[in-house]
């Protein structure tokens, strides 16, 4: 198996809850808690935060982590954590965890690893778990992923996808399921990954705004992995909140 190393690139402004890295309830910040999530990752060798601020640095640093202070005018965290690979030369694979995933799975993360590790052919895995839910599905903040028998992705949206023409309920029972999440994490072979800002946006990523969509618009295949449950990111204060009390009943 190749080397790998997780990167979470690190953001101290937040449009919808500002500052939620550093949120503490608990004890820890929410990026603390990622970091240690991630840590348990058996196939990974090294992991760093890749942070637009000295504040995000300072709190790393705190509870004995490592991080890189990276260029604040970066417009997306892919940007930052390709700015972290190239000083990884060593490394041959890297993830790209989002800090606000406190409850990131270890065998989530050595999936999307042994996908690349089992497809040397494919620059870049990522994962997807099953939707039940009518409400979810119809959220745009949840982003839906259709792919194909190879696994390989075919398109990312914030829309029903596929839509049915004709509702029923059964769409979301039924087996194999029809909808599916994407889960936000990424793998990626570091040269591709190195590669990537350099390559132009395109209309539908605009449009949707989902940076991965930049990827299939230039030609190049993402692998997924399925997994049975989504991992809980926190984008709002209600987030935060189920997670302080999922936490504090454990």
């Amino acid at each position: 198996m190749a080397k790998s190393a997780i990167v979470i690139p690190a953001r101290l402004a937040s449009t919808r809850l500002p500052r939620k890295l550093l949120l503490n309830e608990t004890g820890k910040t929410v990026l603390q808690h990622t970091y240690e999530s991630a840590a348990k990752s058996a196939l990974a060798d090294r992991i760093i935060v890749a942070a637009d601020d000295p504040e995000i640095v300072d709190a790393v640093k705190q509870f004995g982590g490592e991080v890189i202070l990276t260029d604040p005018d970066h417009v997306c965290g892919t940007d930052r954590v390709a700015e972290v690979a190239a000083t990884l030369t060593e490394f041959e694979v890297i993830v790209n965890v989002q800090g606000d995933e406190p409850e990131i799975s270890a065998e989530a993360i050595d999936q999307a690893i042994e996908l690349l590790g089992q497809n040397p052919e494919i620059p870049m895995a990522t994962l997807a778990t099953p939707i039940r839910d009518r409400q979810m599905l119809e959220d745009p903040n949840c982003v839906k992923i259709v792919f194909d028998k190879q696994m390989h992705a075919i398109y990312f949206s914030r829309s029903v996808i596929p839509h049915p023409r004709d509702w029923t309920d059964q769409y979301l029972t039924s087996e194999p399921a029809l909808f599916f999440q994407h889960v936000g994490l990424y793998c990626y072979r570091s040269g591709f990954l190195q590669n990537i800002p350099n390559l132009s946006p395109t209309a539908i990523e605009k449009a949707e705004s989902l940076e991965q969509l930049r990827i299939l618009s230039n030609g190049h295949k993402i692998l997924v992995g399925e997994i049975d449950h989504p991992i809980a990111g926190i984008d709002t204060l209600e987030d935060y909140q189920s997670f302080v009390r999922r936490h504090t009943n454990c």
